[in-house]
């Protein structure tokens, strides 16, 4: 499964990506119990939840009102007292890495250290709220087994005022914390993107992409911002039950006429050592009507140098020829480990499976654990083939 988080439209607030998660399915009773708890030691709030209609699309308005006020906290001791609450200690732990998000970047904007730093709009109760009810759901719905795709986030634009005086949009805090991300201006003359609700992104976000993948969509939940405009102000997160992954790799090659097939053979190990995804060796005629060899090597970017310096090392090739950034498709994997009686004893064989569109394509077991068995039992890697199926 994989979740698309879709802010291109309106943005991103932490109340919009609760509203999402319980259209989604979360327990809207139980996220009001957590959230009104857990913002108490900061000053209490009243959580509630709507249906509302934001031009033509029905979503979950989650609104937090903050029933009193406290003076700022400085970062350590709002820390503590997130670390004190009554919560699952991956919702605390998760919720305090948002919270870092935000003190690291207010400390850099600020000029000052993180321990230095005293929270203002989001260290208060309703910031607190947010987090934490967000943290919560998503992990209610079992989302972190999951890979979540961030797409591009709307900011608006023009200044809203803040502790601070009046800022442009989008905010000092929020260009910081979403330095790795993919930002738009506009479409309106508004703030979109909250440190708070960009924070909780960067933080879910394994991978942030332009456009949605190739994926079949499961199910969507809308979450409604407060404010209204010319378009539907929500949030949009997508459930989908399978994708067809993309990948970026560089395909590296050169031609070899001078190695022999052992020295050939070494070099493929010492390929895969230096992280070569795949090897392979094709025959082929060069010029002159030379025999020899094709060496092409798919390899992820950060490996990229370590395996063009072995090739370099171990042939003396004079040239190599790059690739870079190819995309390919890759199916969805999974592994599954099963027992079998050989011989009369028990090994444990481990399956790779692959899906496209929820469909096995693929259930092939390793050779590894096959080649462990022959050499145990003593009987031939084509017969441990044909018993394990």
């Amino acid at each position: 499964m994989t979740i698309i988080i879709d802010p291109q439209g309106s943005g991103i607030a932490g109340n919009m990506l609760i509203g999402a998660f319980v259209d989604l399915g979360a327990d809207a009773d139980k996220l009001k119990e957590i959230m009104e708890k857990s913002a108490e030691p900061f000053g209490k709030v009243d959580v509630s939840f709507t249906k509302v209609t934001k031009h033509g699309i029905e979503s979950t308005f989650c609104n937090v009102e903050m029933l009193e006020e406290k003076s700022s906290i400085s970062y350590p001791n709002f820390i503590s007292k997130i670390k004190e609450l009554n919560l699952d200690d991956n919702v605390k732990e998760t919720s305090v890495k948002v919270f870092e998000r935000i003190a690291k970047a207010e400390a850099k904007i600020h000029g000052k250290t993180i321990e230095t730093i005293h929270f203002h709009e989001v260290g208060a109760s309703d910031a607190v709220a947010d987090v934490i009810g967000s943290i919560y759901a998503y992990y209610s719905l079992g989302l972190d087994d999951e890979k979540v795709i961030g797409l591009p986030i709307a900011v608006g634009g023009g200044r809203v005022k803040t502790a601070h005086g009046i800022i442009p949009v989008p905010a000092p805090a929020v260009v910081e914390i979403l330095k790795e991300a993919k930002i738009i201006g506009g479409p309106v003359d508004s703030e979109l993107a909250t440190p708070t609700g960009a924070a909780i992104y960067m933080e879910l976000c394994d991978e942030i992409k332009e456009f949605i993948p190739q994926i079949k969509p499961e199910k969507t939940g809308y979450g409604a911002g407060m404010k209204d405009f010319d378009h539907p102000n929500v949030l949009r997160i997508i459930k989908s039950s399978d994708i067809i992954e993309n990948d970026e790799i560089d395909v590296i090659e050169t031609n070899i006429d001078h190695l022999t097939g052992e020295e050939i053979g070494y070099l493929f190990d010492k390929l895969l050592e230096a992280g070569a995804r795949d090897v392979s060796i094709t025959p082929i005629i060069m010029k002159k009507n030379r025999q020899g060899s094709l060496l092409k090597v798919i390899s992820k970017k950060e490996n990229r140098e370590k395996i063009i310096e072995s090739i370099f090392k171990e042939t003396g090739s004079l040239g190599i020829r790059i690739a870079p950034n190819i995309h390919r498709g890759i199916a969805k994997r999974e592994f599954e480990k099963k027992t079998f009686d050989i011989a009369g004893e028990e090994y444990e064989v481990t399956f790779k499976i692959g899906y496209v569109n929820g469909e096995v394509i693929s259930k092939r077991p390793e050779y590894e654990d096959l080649k462990k068995i022959a050499e145990d039992s003593g009987l031939p890697l084509r017969e441990i083939k044909e018993m394990i199926k």
